[in-house]
């Protein structure tokens, strides 16, 4: 989904506006910007704010990431219950195309993945609740991006699954060959064959599980 006007008409709460993806609880927040000629003021995150927004996150960790290329790919991540993550995620400058997909098993989305441009001009950020599998691909050269989150790094409870894994399709915009991987995600195994910590739709933990099938391909979202 690369295309705003593809979404549902922005709701807006105090000085943010949601606007809802065509996978629930998986929202693009547009933050308040102030500008003048001096140049620009962000609130990125405001509890009550986001809280009337429906993201009441108690975030707990803040990541910043820096990639020095375009064509570098971070993912797909995620942290297994109990250590399962929220993320806010925004480009601070340079751009990326950022992707969650569904792990949440009985959700009517399950395996679709959603997609959109973050960029330091455009100022969105995308909200991605627990049971989701996220990664970015760079657009640009010297980018930064931000993500808060709602759990505390923890190794043992990470995991990662293929970024360009048949099943899931994922449309990136780069080909593999240009792709920019650390060890660990070009090893990562493929959707079906993750040992991922699958969540209930309402974000609690399932036990330890192999991630099934995704639905067809033609019914995927983005």
């Amino acid at each position: 989904m690369k295309d705003l006007a593809a979404l549902p008409a922005a709701s807006r709460h105090s000085r943010i506006e949601t606007i809802a993806t065509p996978i629930a609880g998986l929202m693009v927040v547009a933050p308040f910007t102030h500008h003048d000629g001096r140049g620009s003021f962000t609130e990125l995150w405001n509890a009550a704010s986001f809280a009337r927004a429906g993201i009441d996150a108690p975030f707990v960790q803040d990541n910043l990431s820096r990639s020095l290329r375009r064509g570098v790919v971070r993912g797909l991540h995620c942290q297994i219950p109990p250590r399962a993550q929220g993320k806010l995620v925004t480009c601070l400058a340079g751009a990326i195309f950022d992707v969650a997909v569904d792990i949440r098993p009985g959700s009517p989305t399950f395996g679709r993945w959603f997609g959109i441009e973050l960029t330091g001009r455009n100022g969105l950020s995308l909200w991605i609740p627990p049971g989701f599998l996220h990664g970015f691909a760079t657009r640009a050269d010297d980018t930064l991006v931000l993500y808060k989150c709602t759990a505390p790094w923890s190794p043992e409870h990470e995991r990662t699954v293929r970024w360009n894994d048949p099943d899931l399709a994922i449309d990136w915009g780069i080909s593999p060959a240009h792709a920019r991987l650390s060890p660990r995600d070009v090893a990562a195994p493929p959707f079906r064959a993750a040992d991922l910590g699958l969540l209930r739709p309402d974000g609690d933990a399932h036990a330890p599980a192999r991630a099934r099938p995704p639905v067809p391909a033609g019914e995927r979202t983005a």
